[in-house]
């Protein structure tokens, strides 16, 4: 995960209350080519925890094999709107 996206990871759980101790859950949604983005308030017991920095991000077992070689990033918007992107690692 990257530095921008770890500011982007903090941001969106600080203005969840009940996920201030949480992260960012990425699962399988299981019916699409993607993967659902939530806020979740700790993570599940088969979970992978990835920690940069205090941002932590849940990553369900599929997510976790299918990103494994993958780095998280994020672009602000001006209208501070974020969108995350997934980049090989290098």
């Amino acid at each position: 995960m990257t530095n921008t996206a770890a500011e982007a990871v903090k941001t969106i759980v600080a203005r969840i209350p009940d996920a201030a101790d949480g992260g960012v859950r990425i699962s399988d949604d299981g019916e699409t080519a993607g993967f659902a983005l939530t806020v979740a308030p700790s993570p599940e017991a088969t979970d992978t925890v990835v920690d940069t920095d205090g941002a932590r991000v849940f990553l369900d077992t599929t997510a976790a094999a299918a990103l494994d070689d993958q780095v998280l990033d994020a672009q602000f918007t001006q209208d501070g709107k974020v969108s995350f992107e997934l980049a090989p690692q290098s």
